[in-house]
C-alpha cells in the first residue's frame, strides 16, 4: 500500500469502521479506510442472491438502534440520502391456533391486544420507551456518565434479570410470554442467561420510539452514503486491500482496527503485550446463524393476514419452545423447532423487489461453526405458520455459518454480533477497562462490534473508539 500523509487508518469498513472513519474526518483528520473485499459495508451489504431485481441484505435489515444511536444521530444520513421506510407493524409473533402477537407503535394500541398484561407491558416496555435517547445513550455508552441515571437505575432492576424469569414474573398470558421471548432471542443467548430481559426490554422500547425501520433499496445504501460522506470530506477508501500486518499499514496517528480479537492478533500481534494479547485470546464467539434468503412471487400466506404487514417476524411459537430452543443452541444441540427471526423488508420497502413479488429472509440460531443444513427446518416451520409458504417460492439462497465468515471475516464460525453477548462479555468486551477500544500500543485501537456496546448497527463501536482516538491524538 502507499500512501503517506494520514492522521488515521481505518481498517475494516463494517458500519463500526465507517462511523470511526466519518467521525475521524468530520474532525478535521485526513484519514485512510481499508476494506479487504472490493466495497465497503462488511455485512452490511446487498446482493442479488436469487434472481434478477430482487434485493438481498447479507446483513441485518431492520436497524432501530441506527435511528436511535448517538453516533447515527450526529451523522445524519438521512440528510445524504438514506430513506428510512418503516413497516405498518414493527414485530409480530405468530401462535398455533390462535392470532399472532402484535407490536405496534403505540405503547396503547400493543397493550390493550394483551388482556391482563396491558398493565405490565405499560410499566416495563412503555416505561423504558418513555425515558427516550437519554435512556438509550446511557445503555449504550455504559463506561461514560449516564444521560438518565434514574431511567437507567429502573431499568437494570428488571432489564438484569434472565428473559426468562421476567417473562413469567410479569405477564400472566402465554401470549405476551411467548412474544417477550422472541424478542430476547435477538440476544443469541440462553434467556436463563442474566440481563437476556434487557435486551428485550430495549429492543421492543425502540418499536415503540423509533420504529424497525429498513433503508430504502437495501442496507448497503447506508454503508454507500457513509463512504461517499468520508470522501467529501477528503478522505481515502482503498477496497481490494488485505492488511495481514501493521506494516501493511502507512504511518498514521491513529490506527482504528475494525476487526474481531482473532484478527487483531493476527494484524497486531508482534506489537501486543503478551498480557494483553493473552486476554484477547481468551475472548469468546458467540452462536451462528443459518441463514436463507428467498424470491416470493406473492407475500408469505400467514395463517393469521395481519402478519403481512409486519417487518419483523418471531417465527417461533409458545413461550416455551423459544426458550427450549435457545437453551439447545447454547450447549451445541438442534431443535426440531427452532427459533426462527424472519424478515419481509418489502412490507416496507416494495422496490427491493419486482412488482408484485417480494423478498424474504429468515435465520435460526445454530452452534458457532455448524456444518449442519437447516433449510428443511427452517422452512418447515414458516410452514407451520404459513401453510402453503414452499407454494411462493421462486428461487432460495442459503448462507452456512461457513459461508457467513467466508463473506466477511468478522463473522468467525457465523457469529454475527462479534462474540458472546453475555454479561461477563457486556461488561469486559474485549477486555475489562474504563477504555476498552484502546489497546496498550500507543495509537492502536480496537473498533469493532467486539468492543463495548456490541452488535447491532448503531456504529457506536466505532464512534467511541474515534473520539478515544481524538482525544488522544
Amino acid at each position: 500500500m502507499t500512501a503517506d500523509g494520514f492522521d488515521a487508518v481505518v481498517v475494516g469498513s463494517g458500519p463500526n469502521g465507517l462511523v470511526a472513519a466519518v467521525t475521524l474526518a468530520e474532525a478535521g483528520r485526513r484519514v485512510l479506510l481499508v476494506e479487504a473485499a472490493d466495497r465497503v459495508g462488511g455485512a452490511l451489504r446487498s446482493e442479488s442472491f436469487t434472481l434478477p431485481g430482487f434485493v438481498h441484505d447479507v446483513g441485518a435489515t431492520v436497524l432501530p438502534l441506527a435511528l436511535s444511536s448517538e453516533a447515527f444521530r450526529a451523522l445524519r444520513p438521512q440528510d445524504h440520502g438514506v430513506t428510512w421506510a418503516q413497516p405498518e407493524i414493527p414485530i409480530a409473533h405468530p401462535l398455533e391456533g390462535a392470532d399472532a402477537v402484535l407490536v405496534h407503535r403505540s405503547v396503547e394500541e400493543t397493550a390493550a391486544a394483551l388482556g391482563r398484561d396491558a398493565r405490565a407491558w405499560r410499566a416495563l416496555v412503555g416505561a423504558t420507551a418513555d425515558a427516550g435517547l437519554p435512556l438509550v445513550d446511557t445503555l449504550m455508552s455504559p463506561f461514560s456518565l449516564p444521560r438518565a441515571p434514574l431511567a437507567a437505575a429502573r431499568y437494570g432492576v428488571s432489564g438484569a434479570l434472565p428473559a426468562s424469569v421476567l417473562s413469567r414474573l410479569a405477564f400472566r398470558e402465554a401470549p405476551s410470554r411467548a412474544m417477550f421471548a422472541g424478542i430476547a432471542a435477538h440476544a443469541v443467548l440462553d434467556l436463563a442467561q442474566p440481563i437476556t430481559a434487557g435486551y428485550a426490554l430495549l429492543m421492543a422500547a425502540l418499536a415503540h420510539s423509533v420504529g424497525w425501520p429498513v433503508v430504502q433499496g437495501g442496507s448497503e445504501r447506508l454503508a454507500e452514503v457513509l463512504a461517499a460522506r468520508l470522501l467529501a470530506l477528503g478522505g481515502e477508501i482503498h477496497t481490494g486491500t488485505t492488511v495481514r500486518s501493521l506494516r501493511d499499514v502507512p504511518p498514521a496517528r491513529s490506527v482504528l482496527l475494525d476487526l474481531t480479537p482473532r484478527q487483531v492478533v493476527a494484524v497486531a500481534g508482534d506489537a501486543l503485550p503478551p498480557r494483553y494479547r493473552a486476554r484477547l485470546d481468551r475472548y469468546r464467539y458467540g452462536p451462528a446463524v443459518f441463514k436463507m434468503d428467498w424470491a416470493l412471487d406473492g407475500p408469505v400466506p400467514w395463517s393469521d393476514p395481519r402478519v403481512a404487514a409486519a417487518g419483523t417476524i418471531h417465527v417461533a411459537g409458545s413461550f416455551e419452545e423459544v426458550v427450549a430452543s435457545e437453551r439447545a443452541m447454547s450447549r451445541g444441540r438442534f431443535s426440531d423447532r427452532p427459533y426462527v427471526l424472519a424478515v419481509q423488508p418489502t412490507a416496507a420497502d416494495p422496490t427491493r423487489a419486482p412488482a408484485g413479488r417480494h423478498v424474504f429472509w429468515a435465520y435460526c440460531h445454530v452452534p458457532n461453526s455448524s456444518t449442519v443444513d437447516r433449510t428443511d427446518v427452517i422452512e418447515d416451520q414458516i410452514e407451520r405458520f404459513a401453510p402453503g409458504f414452499r407454494e411462493r417460492i421462486l428461487a432460495r439462497h442459503v448462507m452456512s455459518p461457513k459461508e457467513l465468515e467466508a463473506y466477511d471475516a468478522n463473522l468467525v464460525g457465523g457469529d454475527i454480533v462479534g462474540g458472546a453477548a453475555d454479561l461477563r462479555q457486556f461488561v469486559a468486551r474485549p477486555v475489562l477497562g474504563l477504555h476498552p477500544w484502546a489497546t496498550p500500543v500507543k495509537g492502536l485501537y480496537i473498533c469493532s462490534a467486539s468492543t463495548s456496546p456490541g452488535g447491532g448497527v448503531h456504529g457506536m463501536c466505532g464512534y467511541n473508539a474515534a473520539k478515544l482516538a481524538l482525544k488522544r491524538s
